[in-house]
This record gives C-alpha cells, structure tokens and sequence, in this order.
C-alpha cells in the first residue's frame, strides 16, 4: 500500500466515523423528536381519498370478467417466456430485441448497465413488463364511474414508479457502483441526508430536498430585475420595474401571477426573466406579489382576491405610471383571477384594460388535467376540515400533490440521487422556486376548488357573482392572448384552448412547445421548442393543432408583435417611485420572502 493509499484509507475512515456520529446524534434527536409530539388522532383507516373504495370497486369489475383479466396474465406470460429465451441468448452473446422498452423521456435507466449488462437488462424488462401487465389490467376495469377510472390509473402509476428496479440500492446499478468505489460512504451519507430531510420535515411526511438552496439569494441571483414596491395591501406588494430603455410605451404591462406559487417564476435568471424581457422591449412592467397567507388570512374570500388583489393592483398601476388604461397578464390561477375581473369590469363599462394575456390559463374546468384526480366532493370536504382547523393549506401539501403528478422526475429521481448515491442536490433555479411554496387561505381556496373545478361556474353566464356583479365572460369585448403549452399537464392546452372560445373578444391562440412552466418561461434566446399558430377560431382544439403553423423559437416575440398594438405611443421612461405612489422598499420586496414557516429571508 502506497503513502497515497494510506492516506485515503485515512481519510474515508475519518468521514466514516463522522458521518455515524452524525447519523447517531440525528437519529436520537428525532426519536426524542418523536416521543414529545402528541399523536394526531386520526384514524388509520380512514379512506378520506377514497383510494381504497376506488380500487375495491376496480377489482369486482374485474371479477366479473375473469376471461379479460387471464387474457391481461397470459400476454404477460408470453412476454416473461420471451424475456428468458432473449436472456440466454444475451448471455451467448446475441443481443435480441428488447420485449419491453422504456418510454422516450424516461431517465431511469440511462446507465449503460442497463442496456449492456444481461441481469440488469432483465430486471429493467421485467419490470417494465410487470407495469404494463399491471396498468393494462386496471385499465380494463370496465363500468367505474369517471372519478374512480381517474383515481385508479393514477395511484396505479404511483404504485409503479415507487417499485421500479432504479429506486433499490441493490438492483440500481449505478448505486452498486457506486457503493464499490466509495466504500459504502453513499450509502452513510444517504442515510444522513435522509434524517436530515425527515428533522426537516418536523414528523410530517417525508419532504425530500430537490435543490440546494444555499446557490440562491432573493434580489441578488434569482427575483433580481431591479425595481421598487410601489405599494401594498393586506394581501399584496405591486413592483414596479425600472426602465432600461429612454423611451417606454404609454401604457404599462401588469402581471398576476398565481397566488399557489412565489411571482418569481416570471423573473428567475437574467437570460430566462420574463420581466427582465419586457422592460427591454419598452414596457413598464409591474408585478404583484401575492402575500404567503397564515391563519389571520382564513377567511380571504376569492372576492377578496378579486377587489385587494387585481383591481387593487389595477388602480395602484395606473396611478404610478399616469396611464389611463394598461395591458394586463394573467399566469395560471392568475389567469383565472384576471378573467372574473375581465368579467367584473365589463358588467361596469369599464375600459381601464386595454388587452389580456393569459399564461397557461383554465377558464373552462370541464378537462381539467390530472389534478382532477384530487378533487371530488369527498376530497374537498376532507380537505376543507384540515383548512378549517388551521384557517389555511399547508403549501407542503400542495407541493406534494404537484410532485406526486410527475413523481419519476420530482420524488424518485431525488430518492436516488440524495439517499442512495449520497449526494447533495443540485442548484437549479427552478427547483429553488418549486421548493418555495405558499399556502392557501382557508375560505379562498374553497371557493375555488368548488366553483371551478367542481362546478366549472366561471365559464357559465352569470355562474358567479362577485362584488354584487354577475359575471359574464361573454360581455368580455378586450382583445386577448391566449398561449398554452402542448405538454401541460396541469392546465392542458385542448381545455385551455375551450376556455378561449367563452369570451366575446377577438382572441389570438398560440400553442408552445414543452410543459407548464418550462413551455411558458421560454426566452427567445434559447431558441427552444417552438410554437404553432393558426388564425382560424375552430371549435375543436385537435382540428386547430391540425392546420396550424409551426414556427421555431420563442412565442415570446410573437406576443409582443401583438401586444405592441395595444401599447400605445412611446413616452419618456417612468422611473419607480417617482410617479404619484412613492417607493415603500427595493424589488423583491418583503412578502416574496416568506417561507411558509413563518420566517423571512434576509434581504440580499
């Protein structure tokens, strides 16, 4: 053994020892932790879900169609007969088609190992044959009412990523590599890390870390675009940007970003800022930022969204920059809020608006994407009792929800990388944002769960009043933008697209590339996924995509060839605080840096 060699043997037994001490100390703390909480009182059994009721009822459909479910068993059969044949052959040194391949996209099984290695290949086939004999089988659960269908094939899909051969130290073969080279420290350091997430989650359910949080400081690195709080109210703080540009157009661009998320989203790097974008294209562009509601905020209706939120911000815009009239965004739920405020100022004549652009926005909630799976009656009464007793939300629990939508890639993958290769996460500025929840206010957050998704009110003629107002997205005669996202799966674009057609205003409907946010947060430099558009107003989405345009690059520079029309003359640039609202402190203000725990981050 050589000097070198000593030294890190050394040196791996020293962070060994540290590591089980720490390990030690860590796990002491929770059990004492643990022992010193009272016990929730909630019954184990309660089916509060109805997961349990759903499955029960998919499995005596399946019953009564025994020839179905052995025909499921005996494709399955065939496929593990073939799998054993093509093994042996693998083994002499052929290498036959695969029977079962993993979907494009699918990053579990990128270690080559999995591809060249015949026992790591079964397992990987396995598996995948054993999910789609499993999801094929529940699918063909016939007569289950449309919630359950929903209810069954997504915890299904749960069931199936949370066993595949990638989540298990001893059938990962990057983890057994791993583990060889480092001695089995991943596996310490895993272990550590894994308390140092359960300690964090203070006895709640595991809340596994995605990103290292230590690479970003709000106003410094991320939420940077210079700017000044122009005002606030109980329920938010409007930003108002600085100019980068002499000249600005006359009237200003306000954003309403959704209140489920921090604003930020919108204004992240420098070379991905939205906000960033538009003040250099001339707009005076202001922000809400929505506050992080706790228990003094239950009772925050949706009206109260509506007259403290979005016409709130309208005055306060209008007044800071001198404008009579200005074009508003809406993202998300957003979205939402500014479309009953459409609503709302039409049923007044009023012209304060002078076009709407809506980000990945539902307005009908008939196909609502796959957080339907979450709302029914029974799940939001559940739901509301939880509120009720804290006044609010948790936004832990709305992250998990949104998580669990894309769990490969949100839960399992962080599994891995942070408890079984011992490995911190990475620093990703999306990941920092989705980390940062908000919560809901109790009676809010009722409202909408009920009105639009359960009812889908907000599409209907008078379907809601608000402020005393009935409100009629027909009567909407503001021209707006619509863009959507093709692979958006919480606000899918064919729903989006249906939404669109409710209003009585010109509308312009744009389809980008990739997903939800990603799709959304674009920037034209990244030259990225693209966009379709079609000036024809179809009634059915599919036929729309079908004789639609594609054209590469960001919509980005499509929306401001159309917005600009609706901008007014340019005008000498406004600068934040120097108008008739005066500045209260520097952008990113004090409400974006509430966590959810109560406690603030320190200025930059």
């Amino acid at each position: 053994m050589t000097t070198s060699d000593s030294a890190a043997t050394a040196f791996d037994f020293a962070e060994a020892m540290r590591l089980y001490a720490d390990i030690a100390r860590k796990t002491s703390d929770l059990l004492a932790q643990s022992l010193q909480k009272p016990a929730l009182g909630k019954n184990p059994f309660d089916d509060e879900l109805g997961i349990a009721r759903a499955f029960t009822d998919a499995w005596a459909k399946l019953a009564s169609d025994p020839a179905a479910l052995a025909q499921q068993q005996i494709k399955a059969w065939q496929d593990y007969t073939t799998l054993w044949q093509n093994t042996w052959l693998a083994m002499a040194g052929h290498k036959p088609a695969p029977v079962a391949a993993p979907a494009k996209g699918d990053r579990r099984f990128r270690h080559e190992d999995w591809q060249n290695k015949f026992l790591f290949d079964y397992l990987k086939q396995s598996y995948l044959i054993a999910a789609r004999q499993l999801h094929g089988t529940m699918a063909g659960a016939q007569g289950l009412d449309q919630d359950q269908a929903k209810k069954v094939d997504f915890y299904t899909r749960q069931y199936i990523d949370a066993l595949a051969p990638s989540n298990f130290a001893l059938t990962n073969p990057e983890v057994l590599h791993e583990t060889v080279k480092t001695g089995g420290a991943n596996l310490l350091r895993g272990l550590n890390n894994l308390l140092d997430d359960l300690k964090r989650g203070g006895g709640e359910p595991l809340r596994v870390k995605m990103v290292d949080d230590r690479a970003f400081k709000l106003g410094e690195n991320i939420a940077a675009t210079p700017g000044k709080v122009v005002f606030q109210n109980d329920m938010l703080q409007l930003i108002q940007y600085a100019p980068v540009t002499d000249k600005v157009y006359q009237r200003p661009l306000l954003i309403v970003p959704p209140w489920i998320n921090k604003f930020y989203v919108l204004d992240m790097r420098a070379d991905n800022s939205f906000v960033r974008w538009a003040v250099e294209q001339g707009h005076t562009v202001f922000i809400v930022s929505w506050v992080n509601p706790d228990a003094r905020h239950a009772k925050k209706t949706f009206e109260d969204y509506l007259t403290e939120g979005t016409l709130a911000a309208i005055d306060a815009t209008l007044k800071a920059s001198g404008a009579e009239a200005l074009n508003l965004v809406g993202f998300c739920l957003g979205g939402t809020l500014a479309a009953a405020t459409l609503g709302y100022l039409a049923a007044h004549n009023s012209k304060r608006v002078a076009s709407t652009t809506f980000f990945a926005t539902l307005v009908d909630f008939k196909r609502a994407g796959e957080l339907e799976v979450f709302i029914d009656e029974q799940q939001v009464a559940a739901l509301e009792k939880r509120m009720n007793e804290r006044g609010y939300l948790e936004g832990s629990e709305m992250a998990t929800t949104f998580n669990m939508l894309r769990a490969n890639d949100l839960i399992w993958s962080f599994v891995v990388n942070n408890y079984l290769m011992g490995r911190e996460p990475m620093a990703f500025d999306l990941l920092y944002w989705n980390a940062d929840s908000t919560r809901m206010p109790a009676a809010m957050h009722s409202y909408y769960l009920r009105n639009m998704y359960l009812k889908n009110l907000l599409r209907e003629p008078g379907g809601l009043t608000l402020k005393d107002t009935p409100i009629d997205l027909s009567k909407v005669k503001t021209p707006l933008y619509f863009v959507s996202t093709i692979e958006d799966h919480i606000a899918p674009w064919q729903s989006v697209y249906a939404g669109s057609r409710v209003f009585g205003a010109p509308v312009r409907f744009v389809l980008g590339g990739s997903g939800h946010i990603a799709g959304i947060v674009n920037p034209p430099s990244a030259n990225k996924y693209g966009y379709w558009t079609n000036d024809a107003r179809t009634e059915d989405a599919d036929a729309w995509l079908a004789g639609a345009a594609q054209h590469a690059g960001s919509w980005w520079t499509d929306w401001q060839a159309w917005v600009e029309k609706f901008a007014g003359a340019k005008v000498a640039a406004r600068v934040p605080g120097k108008g008739k609202l005066k500045a209260l402190e520097e952008a990113p203000g004090s409400f974006v840096r509430v966590r959810v725990d109560g406690t603030a981050r320190p200025a930059a």
